[in-house]
């Protein structure tokens, strides 16, 4: 029996995914997949950390994650399956209705699935995407910033420090800052860098972080300022 050979192709119409297949004998098929994602929760507020904080912007949390990290202040977003399937229609519609012009994908770790629909659709409308990731899975979608998070508890990819735009480590323990160190000698030399200080551990870790960054000025600071607000 002779084997088949086959190609195929992408191609992104809003909120679909367009497969095109084709053999050797000419034969085309088209297979369109409506892409759904898990989403725990959404919401239009003020970023509260990084260098977009203070900027209104809507956020689409993910649901789904295995990267573990024990202060994790969203442990409810860890399992997929507890949380509704949404379409890339329903969630752009959404973020359309708030009237927001910047979108944050977070998570859990959003970067588990493929974004790429999601981020065509919302630029489609008009609307900027930004992404909240551990960097611990492959980079996809289109992304006018990129927020790289990265955790001990599974590392981050080459490919996602390379790319990153801002460069957001969460210190606990002063420790923490070497590991900060770590993943900065992977990014471009345009990245933003923040050190930004563990919220349960905030009053003991804050003094250390600041005298650290008086003295590498490389380093910004990142608050949590939207829990100072008391906003989500």
């Amino acid at each position: 029996m002779n084997k088949i050979q086959t190609a195929f192709f992408v191609d992104i119409r809003g909120a679909f995914l367009i497969l095109f297949v084709f053999n050797l004998h000419g034969v085309t098929t088209e297979t369109t997949i409506t892409v759904k994602l898990p989403v725990m929760e959404h919401f239009y507020t003020i970023q509260g950390e990084g260098f977009y904080q203070g900027k209104a912007a809507y956020f689409v949390r993910l649901g789904g994650c295995d990267v573990g990290c024990t202060w994790c202040d969203v442990k409810e977003s860890w399992l997929a399956e507890k949380h509704p399937l949404w379409t890339v229609g329903e969630i752009v519609e959404e973020v359309k209705k708030s009237g927001a012009k910047l979108c944050v994908i977070t998570g859990g770790e959003p970067l588990t699935y493929n974004l790429t629909a999601l981020t065509h659709s919302l630029h489609q409308n008009g609307i900027k995407t930004h992404v909240e990731t551990s960097g611990a899975y492959p980079l996809s979608g289109e992304w006018d910033w990129i927020c790289v998070s990265p955790k001990r508890f599974k590392l981050p990819l080459d490919e996602c420090l390379n790319a990153c735009n801002e460069l957001k480590s969460v210190i606990f323990h002063r420790n923490d800052i070497r590991w900060a160190e770590e993943n900065a000698v992977k990014v471009s030399k345009d990245c933003k860098l923040f050190l930004q200080p563990e919220w349960s551990n905030e009053k003991e870790i804050l003094p250390v972080i600041v005298e650290y960054v008086k003295e590498h000025q490389q380093w910004e600071i990142s608050l949590q300022i939207h829990k100072y607000m008391d906003i989500p």
